[in-house]
């Protein structure tokens, strides 16, 4: 999904950029609220389903336009689609939408099971919901779950330190599912190929005036503006300079280039230890929900190995482009879902979500 995306700017300090560091105490609170542990201690039958809904929300989505709505019902949990917040431009069928649907339906999956319930995951082609049926069961904290509040997507170089195979064993069992799977790649002529289809992808994106624009709608330049969304890609969260928004905003087009952004993945690539491209065996939204769950496995595990991870999805995203990144890999028909670089590294800012009300839908399933 395209919440790696950020725009280059000046590392000077300037009057603007000092200006706008004033809410980062604030910012750092909300981040903590928001990512603070479920109280997975509670009586079951007495348990607030809006927590486990909470931790769901920790899921990535594209842009992080957190496109989903839950209803609560007796037992369930269904999660929607959330249509107002589709991104056309980047996503025009939807692929990421159904895709952060599922890393969501898999958060709920490891925080339901945590608290004692069986949570049974299944789409609905008809409406496009998936549907999560909870049973009491034996309360296992898995690891996780435990990492849930700490999983990001790291949009910064990595130290470039190798993955053990018993490690690369481990992310591709937790990546693997029904009709999808991950595939690894650790060699530099591997991840240089790779490499240059993202550099493609991503030279025609921001030569579109519409994926730029519509980038620029999720962009939060300041801490101010990312409290107030609560979504989107807040500046700060890639490293970058923030910036009141009128400034932020007439800069975008002048710093990020496609040779500046182009750099910057370069940089990204070859620092890290290695990629991962999920395929899926047919092209359909149900497909999309699985493997959405398959990479949140995928990023859990390699957050509770002390890795980092975050998506070039650039040759998968530009339609033209996916079939000859296709017939690179070798898949025939299949469709290349994601694209992933992992490895080792700090971790950055961490992203908002908004408040739990705001994405359960009133009323009873």
């Amino acid at each position: 999904m395209s919440n790696r995306r950020s725009f280059l700017v000046s590392g000077t300090a300037t009057a603007a950029t000092l200006a706008c560091t004033g809410g980062d105490s604030g910012y750092a609170a909300a981040v903590q609220d928001v990512r603070r542990p479920l109280p997975v201690r509670l009586q079951v039958g007495g348990f607030p389903l809006y927590e486990l809904v909470r931790y769901a929300t920790l899921a990535p989505s594209s842009h992080n336009t957190q496109c989903w709505i839950f209803k609560l019902g007796e037992g369930s949990i269904t999660i929607l689609p959330d249509m107002l917040r589709r991104c056309p431009a980047v996503d025009p069928d939807d692929h990421h939408l159904y895709v952060s649907l599922g890393c969501a339906a898999e958060n709920l999956v490891q925080d339901a099971l945590a608290v004692g319930l069986h949570a049974e995951v299944a789409f609905q082609e008809a409406s496009g919901a998936i549907q999560v049926d909870l049973t009491a069961t034996r309360a296992v904290q898995t690891p996780l779950f435990e990492t849930i509040p700490l999983r990001q997507s790291t949009r910064a170089e990595y130290d470039g330190r190798a993955v053990s195979a018993g490690d690369l064993r481990l992310l591709e069992q937790a990546g693997t599912g029904q009709g999808v799977r991950p595939l690894l790649f650790t060699s530099r002529p591997q991840t240089e190929a790779i490499l240059e289809y993202v550099a493609r992808g991503n030279t025609l994106q921001i030569g579109d005036p519409a994926f730029v624009a519509e980038l620029g709608s999720w962009m939060r330049f300041n801490a101010h503006d990312a409290l107030t969304a609560g979504d989107g890609l807040f500046s700060a969260a890639s490293g970058n300079p923030t910036l009141p928004h009128w400034l932020g905003s007439r800069l975008m087009p002048f710093f990020m280039t496609a040779g500046h952004e182009n750099d910057k993945y370069a940089k990204q690539v070859r620092s890290s230890s290695g990629m991962a491209v999920f395929v899926s065996d047919a092209n359909d939204k149900a497909h999309w929900v699985e493997v959405g769950r398959c990479y949140e496995r995928f990023a859990l595990q390699a957050t509770a190995l002390g890795m980092r991870n975050a998506m070039l999805n650039q040759p998968v995203e530009v339609a033209e482009l996916r079939p000859q990144f296709a017939a690179y890999l070798g898949i025939g028909t299949r469709r290349p879902d994601l694209v992933v670089r992992f490895g080792y590294g700090v971790a950055m800012l961490q992203s908002l979500r908004r408040p739990v009300d705001a994405v359960i839908q009133p009323g009873r399933v």
